[in-house]
C-alpha cells in the first residue's frame, strides 16, 4: 500500500465534487481540514466528511478549528456557542481546568457526531502584554505552568472524546505582536525569557499527539526564518524541549510565509515539519504542495501513526450532567 502524502488539504465547497475527489483520490493527503465554508448543518457535514474519506479510501483525519470563542467554524442553530477560551478560565476561576476537560468533551462529542476526529486546539500559546489582539483571548492564560495545566485540561477532553487535539503554535506565538495571517512577526526576546515562559508549555505537554507550528521570528534562535521553516528551531523543538510528537506546519498560504507554495512545503519539511498544512481549497495550489510534499516517510510515518493510535473511541458521556457542572463552573 503506498504511504500517503505529507499533507493536510482543505476543500472547496459544502460537497465534494467528481473533478475534486479524482484529484484527492490521486493526492492521498495524509488528512484534511474543514473550515467555515464547508459548514452547513449535520447532515451535509457528516456526508462530506463521507465523501473525503472515500475519495482516499482509508479513514483519514479530518480536522477543524473548534476553540470556541472567535475561532470556531461550527456555530448556530446547529451547535453550541462558546465565550472565548481565555474569558472562560477568567469566568471558571478555580475550576479552570475543570472547566477547560468538560468544555472541549463536549466539542469533541459535537465533532465526532460530524464524522470529524481532529480539532486545531487548545492553543498554549503564553498571553502577554505585546500578544496581538487575533490571539490574545484565545489563549489560556498568562502564567506558563497555568496555561499548561489548562492546555492539557482540554487535551484530555478532546482525548476523552475520541477526538485529536493539536496544540498551537508551537515553540510560542504569545510574544508575537503581529499577525501571522498578515505578516511575519518577529519576537525579540532573549532565548532563556523564551525558555522559562513562551515555550514551557509546549515542554510540558510533550507527550501530545499532534503539534501546529509558529510562522514567528525567534530572533534570538534564528534571526532569518520562522519557527516553520527553521532547522535550528525545529532542532530545538525535538532537542531541548523534546517534543517527539507529530508536527504540522501552519498553514502555508498566510501571508507571514513568502515564496511559492511548492517552494515553502519543500523548506518547511526540510526544516524537520512531518506534515504541511495547506487550507484555503485553491487546486492549483494544492497540486504544488502534493507535488513538493511527497509521501510520508521514516520518523515522520511513525510518529503520524503514534498519533493516529490515540484515535480512540469515546468515553461515556452524561452530556446533561457534564452541562450542569460546567454552568456551575462558570458557563462558557
Amino acid at each position: 500500500m503506498t504511504a500517503p502524502g505529507a499533507c493536510i488539504l482543505g476543500c472547496a465547497g459544502l460537497t465534494l465534487g467528481r473533478d475534486e475527489a479524482a484529484f484527492f483520490r490521486e493526492a492521498d493527503p495524509w488528512g484534511f481540514i474543514l473550515f467555515a465554508r464547508n459548514v452547513a448543518d449535520p447532515g451535509q457535514i457528516s456526508a462530506l466528511t463521507d465523501d473525503l474519506r472515500a475519495s482516499v479510501g482509508r479513514d483519514a483525519p479530518i480536522f477543524i478549528d473548534q476553540e470556541g470563542g472567535r475561532v470556531a467554524r461550527l456555530g448556530p442553530p446547529h451547535w453550541r456557542v462558546w465565550m472565548a477560551p481565555l474569558d472562560h478560565v477568567v469566568a471558571a476561576g478555580a475550576g479552570a481546568a475543570r472547566a477547560m476537560e468538560l468544555r472541549y468533551r463536549l466539542i469533541a462529542a459535537e465533532l465526532r457526531a460530524l464524522g470529524i476526529d481532529g480539532n486545531c486546539a487548545p492553543t498554549c500559546d503564553v498571553a502577554t502584554p505585546e500578544t496581538h489582539p487575533f490571539l490574545r483571548n484565545r489563549c489560556l492564560g498568562t502564567e506558563a505552568a497555568e496555561v499548561a495545566r489548562l492546555a492539557r485540561a482540554a487535551a484530555q477532553g478532546m482525548l476523552a472524546g475520541g477526538v485529536l487535539p493539536v496544540l498551537k503554535h508551537i515553540p510560542g506565538h504569545g510574544r508575537a505582536s503581529a499577525d501571522s495571517h498578515l505578516g511575519l512577526p518577529v519576537v525579540a526576546a532573549d532565548a532563556e525569557t523564551l525558555w522559562q515562559s513562551d515555550f514551557a508549555p509546549f515542554a510540558a505537554l510533550r507527550d501530545m499527539p499532534i503539534a501546529m507550528t509558529a510562522h514567528v521570528v525567534y530572533a534570538a534562535l534564528d534571526p532569518v526564518l520562522p519557527a516553520t521553516l527553521s532547522p535550528a528551531i525545529l532542532r530545538l523543538i525535538r532537542g531541548r524541549m523534546g517534543y517527539d510528537g507529530l508536527i504540522m506546519s501552519d498553514d502555508l498560504s498566510m501571508k507571514a510565509l513568502r515564496g511559492g507554495l511548492g517552494e515553502l512545503a519543500t523548506a518547511a519539511l526540510g526544516a524537520g515539519c512531518d506534515l504541511v498544512l495547506h487550507c484555503n481549497g485553491d487546486r492549483a495550489e494544492m497540486a504544488q504542495v502534493v507535488a513538493a510534499a511527497g509521501r510520508l516517510g521514516g520518523a515522520a510515518a511513525a510518529r503520524a501513526a503514534r498519533a493516529l493510535a490515540c484515535r480512540g473511541a469515546p468515553d461515556a458521556l452524561d452530556e446533561g450532567a457534564a452541562l450542569a457542572e460546567l454552568r456551575a463552573l462558570g458557563h462558557g
